[in-house]
């Protein structure tokens, strides 16, 4: 074997023998030579190479690519046979192992890509709030049919089951808040008034909201994480494939069994809440039970109370149709399922404050 540098027009590297790693080495340090000579055209003769191996076709493929990056235009010519096969079967390899990494995304792209996104996410939300709507409340009047099996099982998972988490978590709240209250309206003497504000912040804005709060933790993830593995298991499209619509079968039941059970636990929570009130201000603050009942009655008015329940409501559709949302949308194993789960919730809690401010801005 013997690797021959001929210094002609064009330069040539004559090659002859087997291509091994040490004839490559020597095919790499004449590549080298060829560079530093300033030549920027070299020819590679392989006619002479009856055989070759990995290492050999390994340093011949890293001479082209160091020519190449030296300026120099490197032709080979000649191979043939196996060694012709393997020179190029190992070229493509290499060629894919210096795949380059994509561009990083400007600040521009970044922007248009994200806002694009939420437009198209925005659609398909808007989208299943409008079906949604339409299969809740408008179809059974044109007697489409509601599955109530699946509503008085929704019902109870969502309802029954919520009771005792929404009553402990509004008697601390009641409580913290009666305290706060009684901090401040006792410097000036009006330690009875906080029974008025208990009762007009719970019936009001903070029973609906708390229990939102806590539907969409509970309920909300459970609505995602229950349709997103009905998606990745391929359950969704087995029930489009039999021609049944996803949200009159999966949808509709949720909403009817929320909007039901939203305003029965948000009338639990400000109950909870006022009962808080009363033990603090009696036990705590000295207040007689018949002032505090009193100033409890005065604070409790029925457009405060009707405002609190349909805000309930409205909580109620929000956390049925982002969850279903999340959870139809959802892409990828178990670790898509979590991720769901989790935005789900973040979602909820946004799209919550959003309404309770939409309602404060119309209703005073």
């Amino acid at each position: 074997m013997a690797v021959d540098l001929e210094k002609r027009e064009p330069w040539m590297i004559r090659v002859t023998g087997r291509l091994s790693g040490e004839t490559g080495q020597e095919l790499l340090s004449m590549v080298d030579t060829v560079a530093e000579a300033g030549r920027k055209e070299v020819e590679i003769e392989m006619s002479g190479v009856d055989s070759a191996d990995s290492a050999g076709a390994a340093f011949l493929s890293r001479a082209r690519e160091r020519a190449a990056k030296s300026g120099v235009a490197v032709r080979v010519r000649g191979a043939r046979g196996v060694a012709s096969e393997f020179i190029h079967l190992f070229d493509a390899s290499l060629l894919q192992s210096h795949i380059e990494a994509p561009r990083k995304a400007g600040l521009f792209e970044s922007v248009g890509e994200w806002f694009f996104g939420a437009l198209i996410e925005a659609k398909a939300l808007f989208g299943l709030l409008v079906d949604s709507i339409y299969w809740t409340f408008i179809a059974p009047f044109e007697r489409r049919g509601v599955r109530w099996g699946a509503v008085w099982d929704e019902m109870h998972q969502m309802g029954v089951r919520s009771i005792v988490i929404v009553y402990v978590v509004n008697i601390l709240l009641g409580f913290t808040m009666a305290l706060l209250a009684a901090n401040q309206l006792g410097q000036v003497g009006m330690n009875f008034l906080v029974a008025d504000l208990v009762a007009i912040g719970f019936t009001r804005e903070l029973g609906a909201l708390m229990t939102a709060i806590i539907m969409s933790a509970r309920t909300g993830s459970a609505i995602t994480a229950e349709l997103a593995t009905m998606t990745v298991q391929e359950e969704v499209d087995a029930l489009k494939s039999m021609g049944l619509n996803t949200t009159q079968f999966l949808v509709t039941p949720k909403i009817i069994a929320m909007v039901i059970c939203m305003p029965a636990l948000t009338i639990i929570a400000m109950f909870a809440g006022i009962e808080a009130g009363f033990l603090l201000g009696v036990f705590q603050l000295g207040i007689a039970p018949a002032t505090w009942i009193h100033r409890t009655i005065v604070g409790l008015q029925l457009n405060n109370i009707l405002l609190g329940l349909g805000k309930s409501a409205c909580y109620a559709v929000v956390i049925v149709v982002v969850g279903c949302h999340n959870g139809l949308r959802v892409s990828g194993g178990a670790r898509g399922v979590g991720m769901a789960t989790t935005r789900s919730v973040v979602m909820d809690v946004f799209f919550i404050i959003m309404v309770a401010a939409l309602f404060a801005v119309i209703a005073g």
